[in-house]
């Protein structure tokens, strides 16, 4: 339905440039192609530029419409300009931007549409995304269509998990199986989990965060009473029971001996050598494996971080920052609507948004397919078309100062030094601080 609607939606704007003949038609003066204002952050130095530039000049062969690029770098003196075009009533009619706080103003001041308002025309209007990984603004509404971003999950060396006869773990993940596995995996002689809790505590964290709460309620932090003591309530608990379950792992002997003291470049090279099983990390790490183990990479698969509770193993950490926004001003033009919707269309369409894509996280609710992928870049893209919700890391959310102090006390917890709740309490009284 989708994809005969985007040709439609192409072949009007086309058809409208060709009408001729006797009749009604031949009265009226022939329809000029369509000039589209479009400022992205594909400037000259992006790597995504060439992907973008084929996409508009697909577009434009399509359509006959014209796109007028104001693209440039993705600085702050850029999204200082953006902002100046709103104010002064230069706004594009179509903008790539950050889907964040940053979008605010304009949204707050009215000046781009939202998808619902928008689907009341066209009905179809991203719905090729999955709606729990679009960004909501304050309104409760959806205003920008999500490109392509970043995500953390969980690798699995398979020849590890083949040496102990498990099978590579799928999007129903469960965490008594994991524990299970884990132990299997330690009583063949492998180290379970490789994670340094002297260097990178933080990816385990923000799952077991998760875990013990809910994809919805991820983000809501723990807060202090007036007295600076720390509340007993879901955020605080959630934490706490977070790293209890670190301390669990720790004390079942499913870290590397040396995890108090290893850098994480051990842990890591530990897992790709075949000695570890598990490694939860970010997608950036597909790369490095790419880099530095080409002849290892049919060992490594992605897989999902087990899920407890209310989280599915198929909820993961990450974000897409950035998508396409119509302006008001386009939207009440009335030459000017359907090319703009058309250009949004063909943009994120799955075909289009795949040229930009080789291990990022999309809204897509096939997943994107990215061409020319090595085996752990395809494991990526399989692993991401079963991702059915994703949130930012909660640990972004509080001040630097606290989230060192909390992960720095990660193995004073884990060894009995110190309690999880004096750590979570210690951490939340810098942030009230930063």
């Amino acid at each position: 339905m989708r994809n005969k609607l985007i040709a439609l939606l192409l072949a009007a704007a086309a058809l409208a440039l060709c009408a001729c003949g006797g009749g009604k038609g031949a009265e009226e003066p022939e329809q000029e192609n369509t000039s589209l204002y479009v400022v992205t952050s594909y400037g000259p130095d992006d790597g995504n530029r060439k992907n973008f530039e084929a996409a508009v000049r697909a577009y434009e062969e399509a359509t006959g419409n014209h796109v007028v690029d104001g693209s440039g770098v993705s600085n702050e003196e850029w999204k200082t300009k953006v902002m100046t075009d709103f104010m002064t009533g230069s706004e594009p009619d179509v903008l790539f931007y950050f889907t964040n706080a940053d979008a605010d103003p304009f949204i707050n001041a009215g000046r781009v549409v939202s998808i619902e308002e928008i689907r009341q025309v066209y009905p179809d209007y991203a719905t090729n995304m999955k709606e729990a990984m679009m960004s909501v603004a304050a309104d409760g509404k959806h205003y920008a269509v999500p490109s392509n971003g970043y995500w953390e999950t969980l690798f699995v060396n398979k020849s590890v998990l083949e040496a102990c006869g498990i099978p590579i773990p799928g999007p129903d993940y469960r965490w008594e199986q994991f524990l299970a596995d884990c132990e299997r995996i330690r009583e063949a002689g492998f180290t379970p989990i490789a994670c340094s809790l002297a260097e990178i505590p933080h990816y385990w964290f923000e799952f077991m965060v998760m875990n013990n709460g809910s994809l919805a309620d991820h983000l809501e932090i723990p807060q202090l009473d007036e007295e600076g003591r720390l509340l007993d309530d879901a955020a605080s608990r959630k934490w706490i029971a977070a790293l209890e379950d670190i301390k669990a792992l720790y004390e079942a002997g499913y870290f590397p001996k040396n995890t108090l003291t290893a850098a994480d470049a051990e842990t890591v090279a530990l897992f790709a050598r075949g000695e570890a099983a598990f490694l939860v990390d970010g997608s950036w790490k597909v790369g490095y494996f790419t880099d530095n183990y080409p002849d290892k990479l049919e060992n490594f698969v992605v897989s999902y971080v087990p899920g407890k509770g209310e989280r599915k193993a198929s909820e993961a950490i990450g974000g897409i920052s950035m998508g396409y926004f119509i302006t008001r001003k386009a939207w009440e033009d009335p030459a000017k609507r359907e090319a703009a919707v058309s250009f949004v269309f063909h943009m994120t369409s799955e075909d289009v948004l795949s040229s930009f894509v080789t291990t990022e996280a999309t809204a897509l609710l096939d997943g994107a397919r990215p061409a020319g992928l090595n085996i752990i870049q395809q494991s990526a893209a399989d692993a991401n078309v079963h991702i059915t919700g994703m949130v930012d890391a909660v640990q972004d959310t509080i001040s630097g100062e606290a989230s060192g102090e909390l992960f720095a006390d990660i193995p004073r917890v884990v060894t009995g030094q110190m309690t999880a709740r004096e750590a979570v309490e210690a951490a939340i009284r810098l942030n009230r601080l930063g």
